[in-house]
């Protein structure tokens, strides 16, 4: 398969339209991560999706929309909760989980009774949708378990000749894939990190749970009732360890593992003190920033051929906890605390 790359121009977003009202593939820009959208109406559509990216079918896919009256179409109930966070969030980085609609394929729930909804903020984003006249599914336009794509380039890497085609928006804002929350539990709970924080949804809704799997691997025999909630996922080629301590601490542990393959991934300065190849994403006290860096250093680990990368990581708190949840994920939760 020729895997076409279209511009954000008339002509591509045309195109783009009718690949996917074809029930083809293509992938999108989005304000988190591009996304690998089909028709979420179509089940064999979003069956492509899970070839495409060897994904594992039970893992649940994301459907976006273009406007707030298309999530009555998707859901069997829009509860008040759902109409606050929409109206504080959306369009934004917070997808929410609800009671599916009959309309809405096994292959996109992952045979779960609840479906993920999204409003994307991304104009590129919300023009295809309004323009294919469809909802669309769309997880993160990468193969499975790899670091999520930020550029079209990344997209082309991964996916070429496994997907009709790429729309190139330009490199995606947030980084790091959406919030998500499910509204379908007694207590709304936070099962994915992003760039709505923790304590936004708090904020607007009060009492927010938030489950074990953020924080720690997904318990065996619990199914996955969100994206991004697997053991290991985001990873480079190389093995990321985590090494939590001081600044001193975590360089002089890296200069003593110093070795071919070695590097590092850390705070800005940090470099300065290290006898290994340094990729920085960001100020300690700027995890927006480490956020929007933090794939893009991974997928730039691999450029390089790294080995073994020592990572820091921010407090999970914020913005941070997205980041601290998918380089835990990306390290597979292996952690060394610096004495």
């Amino acid at each position: 398969m020729q895997t076409e790359s279209l511009k954000t121009d008339d002509k591509g977003f045309a195109r783009a339209a009718q690949i996917l009202r074809q029930g083809g593939l293509v992938g999108i820009p989005t304000e988190t991560v591009y996304g690998l959208a089909a028709n979420a109406l179509d089940g064999k559509a979003a069956a492509k999706i899970f070839a495409a990216k060897g994904r594992p079918a039970d893992n649940p896919l994301i459907v976006h929309i273009a406007k707030f009256e298309q999530i009555y179409d998707l859901v069997t109930e829009v509860p008040e909760a759902a109409k606050k966070l929409a109206k504080a969030f959306w369009p934004g980085p917070l997808t929410m989980i609800l009671p599916k609609a009959p309309c809405i394929p096994n292959e996109v729930s992952a045979g779960l009774p609840t479906v993920a909804v999204r409003f994307p903020s991304h104009p590129a984003a919300q023009r295809i949708i309004a323009e294919s006249g469809l909802p669309l599914a769309a997880p993160s336009a990468n193969t499975s378990g790899r670091p999520s794509p930020t550029t079209a380039q990344h997209v082309l890497h991964d996916l070429r000749g496994k997907i009709e085609a790429v729309l190139d928006g330009g490199p995606c804002g947030v980084g790091v894939e959406s919030t998500v929350i499910t509204l379908a539990t007694p207590t709304p709970r936070l099962l994915r990190p992003g760039g709505i924080t923790l304590e936004q949804l708090r904020a607007v809704l009060g009492t927010v749970e938030m489950d074990d799997a953020v924080l720690h691997p997904l318990k065996e025999g619990v199914r996955a009732a969100s994206p991004g909630m697997k053991y290991k996922h985001y990873s480079p080629k190389a093995d990321v360890i985590i090494l939590q301590g001081t600044d001193a601490q975590y360089a002089a542990y890296v200069n003593a593992h110093k070795g071919s393959g070695v590097m590092a991934l850390c705070y800005n300065g940090d470099d300065a003190h290290l006898e290994v190849p340094a990729i920085c994403y960001g100020s300690s006290s700027d995890d927006a920033a480490m956020a929007h860096e933090l794939f893009d250093a991974l997928r730039e680990f691999d450029a390089r051929g790294a080995q073994t990368v020592y990572a820091r990581c921010p407090e999970p708190k914020g913005v941070g906890l997205a980041v601290y949840n998918r380089l835990m994920r990306a390290a597979g939760f292996e952690v060394l605390a610096l004495a």
